[in-house]
């Protein structure tokens, strides 16, 4: 397949409706969202009912800024409060093909429709393409995102080999031994693959046969990008979602900013008022995915970052979010899971032992690296901790044992000290 394959072509006609069109497209469907989640989710009408919006009342996308922001914390305590995950879902939980947990601890539920999470168009955007034989090094226990990306990518064509994370050495002798041609995981993971090849002897562009690979999970520099389309003379693009309501926005071949998939609607909002910005303004990406399963409207991500309404060479006319920009709390996304301050201080708590904590992340050589700095006296129990940490956190850091009193008197729970230079 040549590369002039993989980097043009539009999927479906959603991508390159005219303004009017899109304006109409998104105002059909969430006027069909607000109604449906009304009528059938506890939680929305409790939500609308309180805020005194009424769905008949919705004639413009600028009404929607009357709806209450969600926020991804909140999903935590919500789900807990009653049958259909504190009444959240629109649907008895038996009539869903599947239920995941993130950490959190949050669930997150999969109904039985064609691409629930929507990333077939990102990963054509991207250049995946008929025929590919694609390794998604994603978890496929628990957490959603393995299986999330592999229907996608059954609907394209494309042969799946379900790796899973770990395991280097067995997945460089699949990708030579299988001739596979597709990447998908995270960059940092990618670039561990590629130092792992050159150390045992492997030519990365001859030995092995990639040509294309999805990453997200992760922020990465467009010097790792480039170092790793060098390494193995692929097409590297990134997607951005959740796992609480799937594609976010991805790139295409001119990498410009984050197409806004088409199954979405995203506002950039001020992260303390919820009101929508200007475009090109820094603000909070809020998500309406057009889920009537699970309609979790004006959910709040915690990512800042902007919008660009400009032309793009591609032909696709969705808005496009620019670079994420950081957080707006101090949770982590760490080697593409969240990392909560909350959750640490769960497992720090059985370690009376334990005076004080902090996190600090790196990623040296574009490698996202977790070292747990602890303040303790007299600490034996380190294997334990490292194994509850992992079992809770699902990483698993490295541990640094300090005298009381050497952290700062205000300790930051997660310091982030990457850089994308």
């Amino acid at each position: 397949m040549t590369r002039k394959d993989r980097t043009e072509g539009i999927l479906t006609r959603k991508e390159v409706l005219d303004q009017s069109e899109r304006q109409k497209y998104y105002q059909i469907q969430l006027k069909d969202l607000l109604s449906y989640a009304y009528r059938y989710s506890e939680d929305v009408k409790k939500r609308f009912d309180r805020a005194q919006f009424y769905v008949d009342k919705f004639k413009t996308l600028g009404d929607l800024k009357h709806i209450p922001i969600l926020k991804k914390k909140e999903l935590i305590f919500l789900q807990s409060m009653g049958p259909r995950l504190g009444g959240l879902l629109t649907k008895d939980l038996g009539e869903l093909r599947r239920i995941f947990l993130s950490p959190g601890p949050i669930f997150d539920p999969e109904d039985r429709t064609d691409d629930y999470w929507g990333w077939t168009e990102g990963f054509y955007a991207t250049g995946f393409r008929t025929g590919d034989i694609v390794q998604v090094t994603f978890s496929y226990h628990l957490a959603p995102a393995g299986l999330m990306f592999e229907e996608p990518l059954r609907n394209i064509g494309c042969s799946v080999v379900p790796a899973g994370p770990g395991n280097t050495n067995t997945q460089l002798e699949v990708m030579q031994k299988l001739r596979v041609t597709g990447f998908v995981g995270t960059p940092s993971y990618l670039m561990h693959l590629a130092q792992k090849g050159e150390e045992k002897g492997l030519n990365l562009r001859k030995d092995l046969f990639l040509e294309v690979a999805f990453v997200t999970g992760e922020k990465f520099s467009e010097k790792v990008r480039s170092t790793l389309e060098k390494k193995f003379d692929l097409i590297m693009r990134q997607g951005y979602g959740t796992a609480d309501v799937g594609s976010i926005g991805y790139e295409c071949f001119h990498k410009n900013g984050l197409h806004v998939s088409n199954r979405t609607f995203v506002e950039i909002c001020h992260p303390d008022t919820g009101i929508p910005l200007k475009e090109g303004e820094v603000g909070e990406i809020v998500v309406t995915s057009f889920n009537k399963t699970y309609p979790l409207i004006r959910l709040a991500t915690g990512d800042l970052s902007y919008i660009d309404h400009s032309p793009c060479p591609c032909g696709r006319t969705s808005p496009r979010l620019g670079n994420i920009v950081g957080r707006v709390d101090t949770t982590a996304r760490i080697k593409g899971m969240f990392v909560y301050p909350h959750q640490v201080e769960q497992v720090m708590a059985g370690f009376e032992e334990i005076k004080r904590w902090q996190i600090e992340v790196t990623n040296p050589g574009g490698i996202d690296e977790m070292t747990l700095y602890i303040e303790a006296s007299s600490f034996k129990r380190e294997a334990e901790l490292l194994h509850i940490f992992r079992e809770k956190i699902k990483i698993r850091p490295e541990l640094q044992i300090l005298a009381p009193g050497t952290l700062p008197p205000q300790v930051r729970p997660i310091e982030d000290k990457r850089t994308w230079e």
